[in-house]
C-alpha cells in the first residue's frame, strides 16, 4: 500500500513564483515560430470536418440497421453511433496541419466488415474525400483519408450494446466485456487519452508543457515509436507524471522538472500514472506485469498506459535508443538550468540535433519504387522494419551504438529518381584494436528478411527496392544538402580518433 501512496503523493504543491510565470510566457513565445498553434479559423475547420464525419457515421448506422434488420427509419435513428477523437488532437496539443486520430463507435449489430465495405463506399462518394485507403489487416485496422484538407485516421469498435448513448464514457471498463481483441485495441487509444486527461491536475499547464516537450523531442530526433524512441502517447504520459508530482507548477517549472526527473530516472523502473490493480483482471486481457510475463522483464524504459488493459507503450526501445534518449534528457536539463540562471533563451532547447556531425560512420538505407502508390506502401513497410537492422547492428560486437535518425530524406538529385527516400544510422565503434569490421552479414540478413516478409504478405512488387550502404561522414554531402549536414550546434569538444576508422570493410 505504501508504494501506492508514494505514487499519488506530489513532491511539491508550491505555487509559481514571478520568475516561473515570466519564463512560462517566454516559453509560449518561443513555441510560436515553430507552427505549434493553429488559428481560430483552422481550429473551427477541424471541428466542422469532425461534425460532418460524425453525421456520416450516424447515417451509415441507420442505413445498415434498415438493411440488415429491416428496422423502420424512425427506430433505426435511435441506435446512435459516434466519432471520438484521441491522440494529440484530443489532448489539445496538435500542431498546424497535423492529422486527427478518430474512432468510430457502433452498436452490436454493426460489425467490422460493414465498416470496411459499406462505410468505406459511403466515404468514397463524398466530394470532400481524397486519398482513401483501408488497411484492414493491420494490427489495429484503419481507414485513412483526407477529408476537406484534413488527414484522418479512423479506427472502428463495435460495442456489445444495443444502442450507443450520446453521453457514453469510453473510460468505463465494463464496455470491454464480450469484445474481440481488435475492438479492444481500437478503443485503447481513446481510453488512454481520456484517462491521461482525467489524471492531470491542471490541463492548460499540461498542454503547454507537452507542446514544448514534443517540439524538443522532434527537434532532437527522439520522437518515433516505430523506430524505438518514444511516440506521442509516451511523451504525454511522462509530462502527465511530472504534472502529478508538481500539481500547481507553471509550464516553465514543469519543463525544468521534466528534465530533472527523467534524466535521473531509475530505468527499468516503470513510469505509472496510477497503480496497476493486478489483483482482479476479470476480463482476462493481458496486462503489463513482469512478475507474470517473462517478456515484460526485458523492457528497457517501461511507460505504462493508465487504462485497462495496461500496456507498456515503449516496448520498441533498444539499448541504443535508450542511450540516445537519456543523453538528450541530460543535455536538456543542462540547457534549462542555464535558462533559469538567465544564461540562455528558450530557443536554445529547440535547436535541431547535430546528428550529421556526431559520428564518423553512417549507414544509408534507401527505399525506392517506380510507381508512387507502390513507393508509399514500400516506404511505410521498410520504415516499420528498420528496428530489425538497428537490432542486427547492436548485436555486432564491434558496435557500441547504432543511432537511427527518425527523419527521412527524399531525392537529393534527379538521378536518384522521383519516388525514393533515405534514412541514416550513425555508428559508434568500440576500440577494435585495428581489426577489420565487416557488416555484410548484418546488412544482408536484414535485406533478406525485408524481401521475404514482403513477398509472404503479398506486398512486394517488382519495382520495389531496398539498398543499404556504408559511408563516412565526409561522403554524406552526396546524399543530403549542406544545410541539413550543418544543422545543430557544431561539436567543439575534442574528438577521439577511433583506430578502426580506416579499417572498415563492407
Amino acid at each position: 500500500m505504501s508504494s501506492e501512496v508514494a505514487l499519488l503523493t506530489p513532491i511539491s504543491v508550491a505555487d509559481p513564483k514571478a520568475i516561473d510565470l515570466d519564463l512560462s510566457l517566454k516559453l509560449e513565445e518561443a513555441l510560436k515560430p515553430h507552427g505549434i498553434f493553429e488559428s481560430p479559423e483552422e481550429l473551427a475547420h477541424r471541428m466542422e470536418v469532425l461534425s460532418k464525419v460524425n453525421l456520416l457515421v450516424r447515417q451509415w448506422i441507420i442505413d445498415v440497421s434498415k438493411e440488415k434488420n429491416n428496422i423502420p427509419e424512425n427506430k433505426a435513428e435511435c441506435f446512435g453511433g459516434k466519432v471520438f477523437t484521441f491522440g494529440s488532437y484530443r489532448l489539445g496539443v496538435h500542431t498546424k496541419g497535423a492529422d486527427i486520430d478518430t474512432l468510430c463507435v457502433a452498436p452490436r449489430h454493426v460489425d467490422r466488415p460493414d465498416f470496411f465495405s459499406s462505410f468505406q463506399e459511403l466515404l468514397r462518394q463524398q466530394p470532400e474525400v481524397k486519398d482513401l485507403r483501408a488497411v484492414e489487416e493491420a494490427f489495429v485496422p484503419v481507414i485513412k483519408m483526407e477529408f476537406d484538407g484534413i488527414e484522418l485516421d479512423m479506427l472502428f469498435s463495435r460495442l456489445a450494446l444495443p444502442i450507443i448513448p450520446e453521453d457514453i464514457d469510453l473510460r468505463a471498463e465494463n464496455l470491454l466485456k464480450n469484445l474481440d481483441e481488435k475492438s479492444v485495441r481500437s478503443l485503447n487509444g481513446c481510453r488512454v487519452t481520456d484517462e491521461i486527461l482525467y489524471l492531470v491536475p491542471n490541463k492548460d499547464n499540461f498542454r503547454m508543457t507537452l507542446r514544448a516537450i514534443k517540439l524538443w523531442a522532434k527537434k532532437k530526433g527522439v520522437y518515433s515509436n516505430a523506430l524505438g524512441f518514444f511516440g506521442g502517447v509516451s511523451w504525454a504520459m511522462l509530462v502527465a507524471r511530472v504534472c502529478q508530482l508538481y500539481p500547481n507548477a507553471a509550464p516553465a517549472t514543469l519543463v525544468h522538472k521534466f528534465f530533472l526527473v527523467f534524466s535521473k530516472w531509475d530505468w527499468p523502473h516503470p513510469v505509472l500514472l496510477k497503480p496497476i490493480d493486478t489483483s482482479e483482471n476479470k476480463l482476462g486481457f493481458p496486462v503489463w506485469d513482469p512478475r507474470i510475463n517473462p517478456a515484460d522483464r526485458y523492457h528497457l524504459m517501461p511507460i505504462i498506459t493508465p487504462a485497462y488493459p495496461q500496456q507498456n507503450s515503449t516496448y520498441n526501445v533498444t539499448k541504443s535508443t535508450r542511450t540516445i534518449i537519456t543523453d538528450e534528457l541530460v543535455e536538456g536539463l543542462e540547457v534549462v538550468n542555464k535558462i533559469y540562471e538567465g544564461e540562455e533563451e528558450w530557443a536554445r532547447i529547440f535547436e535541431p540535433s547535430n546528428f550529421f556531425q556526431k559520428y564518423r560512420h553512417y549507414i544509408v538505407l534507401t527505399a525506392r519504387a517506380e510507381e508512387e502508390e507502390h513507393y508509399l506502401e514500400w516506404k511505410g513497410y521498410v520504415e516499420s522494419k528498420i528496428r530489425l537492422l538497428v537490432g542486427n547492428l547492436e548485436r555486432n560486437l564491434f558496435i557500441k551504438l547504432a543511432h537511427i535518425m527518425p527523419e527521412s530524406f527524399g531525392p537529393f538529385s534527379e538521378s536518384e529518381g522521383k519516388f525514393m527516400c533515405k534514412w541514416f544510422i550513425g555508428l559508434l565503434f568500440h576500440d577494435t584494436k585495428s581489426a577489420n569490421v565487416d557488416l555484410t552479414f548484418d546488412i544482408q540478413s536484414f535485406s533478406d528478411v525485408v524481401h521475404k516478409t514482403a513477398i509472404h504478405i503479398n506486398l512486394f512488387k517488382e519495382d520495389m527496392r531496398v539498398e543499404i550502404s556504408y559511408v563516412k561522414r565526409k561522403q554524406l554531402d552526396q546524399f543530403v544538402p549542406q544545410e541539413v549536414l550543418t544543422r545543430g550546434r557544431p561539436i567543439i569538444k575534442k574528438r577521439v580518433r577511433f583506430k578502426n576508422d580506416s579499417h572498415f570493410v563492407h
